[in-house]
């Protein structure tokens, strides 16, 4: 049987994925949780065979909790599961570990059998998605440490670097400041920074972010 945590922010999306989920007599869902953070604590704890994340969500996103799970627990399997197919979130899921990037609106059979092929080491992509990373992308003189940070993370720092203080990203973002702190903390851990000083003396020194 292959035990699957849910991740979502959304509580009608966690139990309508939880009641389609239990006709399969070959899944379990073993938790839940709400955002990024519970996502590592609950990886931690129930050790899931697949990881069924969301990726935009208060207090840590999917794309951060992604990275960190799969340096945390190389064992466990993610599977983003969202309804945004932007390209630099698709890229840096994959590129944090996410062994499949699929959409909201996949049909429950192809979810289902992605969950299983995943589960046995199998990329997994919804249709179209390959596609869309597979065309060109114009010239970038983009650092890689930048393209390290999730897409969230690298909206804040580009707020940090115009001088924005916590309340005015967290408006900017319409997202808590708690989740600004946080973000800011792997941020700076992200790029060897100390303050906020360091964070805008960065960005000018390796980006135009005007």
């Amino acid at each position: 049987m292959i035990q699957i945590l849910l991740i979502d922010d959304q509580d009608l999306i966690r139990r309508g994925m939880k009641a389609l989920l239990k006709s399969d007599a070959e899944l379990q869902v073993v938790g839940e949780g709400k955002n990024g953070i519970e996502a590592i604590a609950l990886v931690k704890t129930l050790q899931p065979d697949v990881v069924l994340m969301d990726v935009r969500m208060p207090e840590m996103d999917g794309v951060a909790a992604t990275r960190e799970i799969c340096q945390l627990f190389p064992k466990v399997k993610v599977l983003i599961m969202t309804t945004f197919d932007d390209r630099e979130y698709i890229t840096q899921a994959l590129r944090f570990g996410a062994a499949g990037y699929l959409l909201k609106d996949t049909p429950f059979e192809e979810l289902t059998q992605a969950i299983r092929l995943v589960h046995k080491g199998y990329m997994q992509l919804s249709p179209g998605l390959a596609t869309k990373l597979l065309a060109p992308e114009p010239p970038s003189q983009v650092p890689s440490e930048f393209k390290k940070l999730t897409p969230r993370e690298q909206e804040i720092l580009k707020l940090i670097a115009k001088g924005a203080n916590n309340r005015e990203i967290a408006d900017t973002l319409f997202i808590s400041e708690k989740t600004v702190r946080n973000n800011i903390t792997n941020i700076f851990s992200q790029l060897g920074l100390r303050d906020r000083t360091q964070a805008a003396i960065w960005m000018n020194n390796h980006l135009d972010f005007a």
